[in-house]
């Protein structure tokens, strides 16, 4: 039986920031749903409507979507996780329609595993460093996403 969208996002969150906190799981919740309710560029595209299973399932965007990377196992994915109450209330309260005020519209996250954040994300250039919480950089879009 196929995951209901809630089911996934839960997933995804335990799965992607399980241990980063509250805060921390509801920046990746805010950040998922900002791509669902994206009204231009490519997450418009890939949610064609507001999938919330197209957007996490969209090649090359969350490794724990995937059971293999580089051709390797991936034992950490969302196959693998039981997310609990605090899982499924942080979903719901994105599926609500709230947002962590300090992530705002970004659209992307990242581990750079350094001190630092970069000033671009992704490759393309079409997000901007907006902050940093915890060890994650967070982008908002640039102009040029509208055209990604």
């Amino acid at each position: 039986m196929a995951f209901s969208e809630r089911e996934l996002l839960a997933r995804m969150i335990q799965c992607e920031a399980g241990g980063e906190g509250d805060n921390g799981m509801k920046a990746v919740a805010t950040v998922i749903m900002n791509r669902v309710n994206a009204s231009e560029g490519e997450y418009a595209r890939v949610s064609n409507g507001g999938s919330i299973r197209n957007i996490l399932y969209q090649e090359g965007q969350f490794d724990c979507a995937s059971q293999m990377l580089r051709g390797s196992y991936n034992s950490q994915n969302i196959y693998n996780v039981n997310p609990d109450e605090t899982h499924y209330y942080i979903a719901d309260w994105a599926l609500s329609g709230n947002k962590l005020n300090e992530i705002g519209e970004c659209l992307w996250y990242l581990n750079p595993f350094r001190p630092t954040c970069g000033s671009t994300f992704p490759i393309n250039g079409s997000g901007t460093f907006h902050t940093r919480l915890g060890e994650h950089c967070f982008y908002r879009p640039t102009p040029q996403y509208k055209n990604t």
